[in-house]
């Protein structure tokens, strides 16, 4: 039986559909459609290849460790990686480029600005000639008006924003990490790690963090180290205003 026979025989028995598996695992249904078919050329390469055959392992409930060495049998071991391939996530993410104000626009208005500016000083003295006498017999003075004591509301307190800080250490065994917004789900990293690599994470906001191996790293949270109880794919979340303490849900 053949890689992508496994993991759909294994996907069916979990009683899966590719849908669900895409969206606990983040790989678009077409590649995993792929995979399960033993197609690889979607992935990327076999640095991606083997990070999609763990992750799509972990979210069916087999074991990733003779699959991976199945398909290094099959397109051989792994290779030389630069660095850059390895905090790149396997989706490129597209970010919309802000436009900046045109500088020709800039530049009339400033000139409009200055030549508003000069025709206010130049008809102000017209209208007042310079001489100190005339002017102070025209000044009529006003009724007395008794004032109103102000009423100087509270201040509202600020209040300083606090941040997440979660921080990733890979051991012997790589391990594959997305973490994503709780709020809208937006991802903010999806990657595979090798053995040795760390990498630091500061959010504003709360958090949800999934491990493909979390027996192979040590997650910190905001200085302090999470205790992982568990070796299979594993859901955290964290939040600045909880701290430390996470809720967990694992598969």
């Amino acid at each position: 039986m053949s890689i992508g026979e496994d993991l759909a025989d294994a996907r069916r028995r979990a009683g899966l559909t590719i849908t669900q598996v895409s969206q606990q695992t983040r790989i678009r249904e077409s590649i995993i459609r792929d995979i399960e078919q033993s197609d690889f050329t979607a992935c990327g390469g076999d640095f991606y290849a083997r990070g999609h055959i763990r992750s799509i392992a972990g979210a069916v409930g087999t074991d990733p460790v003779p699959l991976i060495s199945e398909y290094d049998a099959d397109h051989g071991p792994v290779g030389p990686m630069r660095a850059a391939d390895v905090f790149e996530p396997s989706k490129p993410i597209k970010i919309r480029e802000r436009r900046s104000p045109s500088m020709t626009m800039i530049v009339v208005v400033v000139l409009l600005a200055i030549i508003g500016y000069a025709s206010y000083r130049l008809v102000s003295s017209h209208n007042n000639p310079g001489h100190p006498a005339a002017a102070s017999s025209s000044i009529t003075t006003a009724p007395s008006v008794r004032s109103t004591p102000s009423v100087k509301a509270s201040p509202t307190p600020s209040v300083t924003p606090s941040n997440v800080v979660i921080s990733v250490a890979v051991g012997q065994e790589q391990c594959w990490v997305l973490i994503t917004r709780a709020s809208n789900g937006a991802q903010i990293f999806q990657g595979t790690l090798p053995p040795g690599a760390s990498m630091t994470w500061t959010e504003k906001e709360a958090v949800n963090i999934r491990l493909g191996n979390p027996g192979s790293i040590v997650l910190t949270v905001d200085g302090q180290r999470q205790p992982i109880k568990t070796v299979l794919p594993v859901t955290l979340s964290y939040s600045p205003q909880g701290g430390a303490s996470p809720a967990a849900q694992s598969g």
